[in-house]
């Protein structure tokens, strides 16, 4: 395959990872939400790989952090949210909801995701059947209502809920066991999801990744898009505030 999707582990804190795509042709790559600019410059060092573009889900710092210093005396694009241009200066192609761009020959499609933030946006990579969705979707859960209101949060989620079954879903954090704990509590007899709960703790007691999940997935064991109204997001979503 042309195209190939690898991330790195901040290992911070917050358990950020950095999304990468590499076109295996030019040796050029994207950066997704670059937390800081040191692992992303020394991926680009060891596996000799040019950075091409960056891309931009929202404004919080663990996904702009890097930013300055990767484009730093370069001509780098930074794609990003229009709604947060007064947050991410650095911004170089403001982006809005069904806005269409490339990265060589790989076609991109925006969709807007507010409930994060206010100007969330993700990344739809349809040939890769990918979604680059930062703090919008999690596996098995979702980002925090911090600046919009749980029904933008409610739609938001639905809006990636109807995307292709099989669409790889790479968020920006390794909260899968958490989440899956939590979830277990709102549908303790959901199969799937026990199944999954196991999965997932083997994973992480040997320090394995628990990414990328997919929408199928996602469908069967994630509460907040099994949710059918705003209502039940909401409480659901206020108990995991608390959780």
């Amino acid at each position: 395959m042309r195209y190939q999707i690898d991330y790195i582990d901040v290992k911070n804190s917050l358990k950020n990872y950095i999304w990468i795509i590499q076109d295996t042709h030019t040796s050029e790559i994207v950066v997704i939400d670059p937390t800081e600019a040191k692992p992303v410059q020394d991926y680009c060092q060891l596996h000799q790989l040019k950075l091409a573009q960056i891309w931009l889900t929202h404004w919080h710092k663990d996904h702009i952090g890097g930013v300055p210093d990767l484009i730093e005396g370069t001509q780098i694009p930074v794609f990003g949210p229009r709604e947060e241009l007064s947050k991410i200066h650095l911004i170089s192609n403001a982006l809005q909801h069904d806005d269409q761009f490339k990265f060589h020959d790989l076609h991109i499609e925006v969709v807007a995701t507010p409930g994060h933030t206010l100007g969330h946006i993700v990344y739809f990579v349809e040939a890769l059947r990918s979604v680059f969705c930062g703090d919008t979707l999690f596996a098995m859960g979702c980002g925090r209502v911090f600046e919009g209101t749980f029904e933008q949060m409610y739609h938001s989620l639905n809006r990636l809920a109807a995307l292709p079954t099989d669409t790889q879903v790479y968020c920006t954090h390794e909260y899968t066991l958490s989440n899956a704990e939590f979830a277990l509590t709102i549908e303790p007899d959901n199969l799937a999801l026990q199944e999954r709960y196991e999965q997932v703790k083997q994973l992480r007691e040997q320090n394995i990744i628990t990414l990328p999940s997919s929408i199928e997935i996602e469908l069967a064991t994630n509460p907040f898009l099994r949710t059918e109204s705003v209502e039940e997001f909401a409480r659901i979503r206020t108990l995991k505030d608390n959780f």
